[in-house]
């Protein structure tokens, strides 16, 4: 305690303990300005590569849906609409499941399948994203289109509002599908970051609960949760960061279109997903700049993402006093 006191006010010490806490501390420095270093040289050489789009379109290039290589006319909402798209659907399903996941291993599991149970989470969470892409494509995509897609069609697709997002023929694959593939992509890994959330709560906050008579349900929904939430967003925002990037996967199975439809059946494609599809096909400036542009896009989206968790997470803290 005395060593690092000594470091962090600036005290020249002889003593090797303080030394070796300065060539400590100097190293861990030196660390995170590499990492802050690549951060601004990826980014200034995204901005390098996408000047000739942005010059060339200014800033419509954002909210143009066109996209057509053949007359080097490019747009990015479409991919952008896409990405937003599915990874809202992927949050939609896998954070109320995976917090359901990790509450049951930590709360109501039996002891004796808690350990397998977690490996198995942590497994799932570490499969390869291309694995996830090739099921989706040969196993789930004729799947949905056997069976789920036209129930959904036949029983909501004539609801007023809301049918038109599940108007349309069922292809299989599509926007739904994709987010389907996401949220199972992301369930582990968010199931797994709740489970080691939920098990830092103190013991003594649930005894004290069960002892005043809560219930399950109320000593997870006052207490658990409340008590944690700051550290639940900020894994929830690491998963949408996930979603939001996510490549192999979404290609396989979202029909890669460049275009925009009111039905989340209808194909579509993702800023990834049409960086890894058509970067080996740019075959004019332009047209390399324009999907670098899109990686720009998705680079200051995700930034943007993570930015508002850190808010939101500052705005939670202030607000319990901590």
């Amino acid at each position: 305690m005395t060593a690092t006191s000594d470091y962090d006010s600036g005290v020249k010490s002889t003593r090797p303990v303080a030394q070796s806490d300065r060539i400590f501390g100097s190293l861990t420095l030196a660390a995170a300005v590499v990492v802050l270093l690549v951060l601004l040289g990826v980014f200034a050489s995204l901005v390098m590569g996408a000047w000739p789009a942005f010059k060339e379109y200014g800033l419509p290039f954002l909210w143009t849906a066109k996209w057509n290589p053949v007359t080097d006319k490019f747009g990015a909402l479409a991919p952008l609409c896409g990405t937003v798209v599915t990874s809202i659907i992927a949050m939609v399903i896998a954070v109320p499941v995976g917090l359901g996941i990790a509450i049951f291993l930590t709360e109501t599991c039996p002891r004796v399948l808690r350990r397998p149970l977690g490996i198995a989470i942590e497994l799932l969470a570490g499969i390869p994203s291309i694995i996830y892409g090739i099921w989706g494509l040969f196993v789930f995509a004729p799947f949905m289109q056997s069976y789920i897609q036209p129930f959904l069609i036949d029983t909501l697709g004539h609801v007023p509002v809301i049918g038109t997002l599940f108007a349309g023929p069922p292809y299989g694959i599509g926007m739904l599908t994709a987010g389907l593939i996401l949220a199972m992509m992301i369930l582990p890994f968010i199931a797994s970051l709740a489970r080691d959330i939920f098990q830092t709560v103190p013991p003594m906050l649930r005894e004290s609960a069960y002892g005043m008579g809560m219930t399950r349900w109320e000593v997870n929904r006052h207490i658990v949760i409340p008590h944690v939430r700051t550290a639940l967003v900020g894994g929830i925002m690491l998963s949408l960061g996930r979603a939001l990037g996510e490549t192999m996967a979404v290609t396989f199975v979202i029909g890669n279109a460049h275009r925009i439809s009111g039905s989340i059946l209808a194909p579509g494609t993702t800023i990834s997903a049409a960086i890894a599809n058509e970067f080996t096909e740019a075959t004019t400036p332009i047209y390399t700049s324009s999907l670098i542009a899109l990686g720009l896009v998705l680079f200051i989206l995700t930034f943007i993402v993570l930015a508002a968790a850190q808010w939101m997470l500052k705005r939670m803290k202030q607000k319990s006093g901590a």
